[in-house]
C-alpha cells in the first residue's frame, strides 16, 4: 500500500470518528421524538376515551338510577358505565386511584368521615334521600322492644351516629350534649332500656337481623333486603332528612362536562317520575 493510500484511509476513518457523535445525537433525538409521538398518540387515545364516563354505585337505587339515564347520555355520545359495589368503602379508594370517575352511593356526613377522602373528593350534586330506619325480625312495635334488647347500627362514624339520632329522636335513648352526626355509643347520656349496641359494616345489617332484636338499616340496603321502609319499619326518619345521596368526583373535576351531563340527566323530570313511581312509598325521595 502506498503513502496516499493510507493517507485516504486515515481520512475515511478520521471522518467516521467525528460523525459517530452526530449519528448517536441523531438518533437518541430520534429516539426522544418517537417517545413523545408515542406519549401523545396515548395522551390522544386518552382524550378520545374522554367519553366513556364510569361511576361506581351500590345497586338499589344507585346503579337502577345510573342505567335509567344511560340512553340520556349515550344520545350525547358519552358511554356511561357503571359498576356496582356492595360496600360503602371501596367505591371511595377506587375512585381516588382513579379507577372510577365519579361515584354514587354515599352522603355529605359519610363523605367527610374521612379526611382522606373529604381532601380528595368532592361533592358534584345531590340527587335523592333515603329515609334511615329501625327494622326488626321479632318484634312488630317499637313499644315491646325488651329491657337489655340488642340494636345493631353501623359501624362507620356518619352512619352510627345517624342510628343514634334517630333513636334519640324517638326517645329511646339521649345523647350527651354537642354529641352529632358522628355520634358513638360512648356519646350515649341516658339509656332507659339499657340497649345493647353491636356495630356491623353497613351491608350486613339486614343479614343480622335473625341474631339481634333489632337494627338500624341504611334505605338503599333495607330495599336489597326486600324490606319496605315505610311498611317494614319501627321507626323511620322523615323526608327531610339531611343525608342526602350525592355524586362524588375527583376535587378539580366538578366541572367535566360528562359530569355536568350526568347532573342534568339525574336531575331530570325523567328521573324523578321513575322514583315518584317505583318508590312511592316513599323510600326513595327526590330532592330536586
Amino acid at each position: 500500500m502506498n503513502k496516499a493510500s493510507v493517507k485516504l484511509l486515515s481520512l475515511a476513518a478520521l471522518a467516521i470518528t467525528l460523525a459517530a457523535p452526530v449519528f448517536a445525537k441523531g438518533a437518541a433525538q430520534g429516539r426522544a421524538q418517537g417517545a413523545v409521538q408515542g406519549a401523545g398518540a396515548r395522551e390522544a387515545g386518552t382524550a378520545g376515551a374522554a367519553t366513556t364516563l364510569v361511576v361506581g354505585a351500590t345497586a338499589n337505587p344507585h346503579a337502577i338510577l345510573l342505567n335509567l339515564v344511560k340512553p340520556d347520555l349515550e344520545a350525547q355520545g358519552i358511554d356511561l358505565r357503571v359498576i356496582e359495589f356492595a360496600d360503602y368503602v371501596v367505591p371511595n379508594t377506587a375512585l381516588i386511584s382513579g379507577e372510577l370517575d365519579a361515584n354514587f352511593f354515599q352522603h355529605i356526613p359519610y363523605l367527610e368521615s374521612n379526611p382522606e377522602w373529604s381532601g380528595a373528593l368532592v361533592n358534584a350534586f345531590g340527587v335523592h334521600v333515603e329515609p334511615f330506619g329501625l327494622y326488626s325480625a321479632a318484634i312488630k312495635n317499637i313499644s315491646d322492644l325488651k329491657d337489655g334488647s340488642t340494636i345493631a347500627i353501623p359501624n362507620d362514624p356518619s352512619n352510627g351516629g345517624r342510628a343514634l339520632l334517630l333513636l334519640q329522636a324517638n326517645g329511646l335513648i339521649t345523647l350527651k350534649s354537642g354529641a352529632g352526626i358522628t355520634a358513638t355509643p360512648l356519646d350515649i347520656a341516658s339509656n332507659p332500656k339499657n340497649l345493647r349496641f353491636r356495630e356491623l359494616e353497613a351491608a350486613q345489617l339486614p343479614r343480622s337481623l335473625e341474631d339481634v332484636d333489632a337494627a338500624t338499616i341504611n334505605g338503599n340496603y333495607a330495599l336489597e333486603a326486600g324490606l319496605n321502609p315505610i311498611r317494614d319499619s319501627l321507626i323511620i326518619e322523615g323526608a327531610q332528612s339531611p343525608y342526602v345521596n350525592i355524586v362524588v368526583v375527583r376535587r378539580g373535576f366538578e366541572g367535566d362536562p360528562r359530569i355536568q351531563a350526568l347532573g342534568r340527566a339525574l336531575r331530570s323530570q325523567k328521573v324523578k317520575d321513575f322514583i315518584s313511581a317505583t318508590y312511592a312509598d316513599g323510600s326513595v325521595v327526590a330532592i330536586f
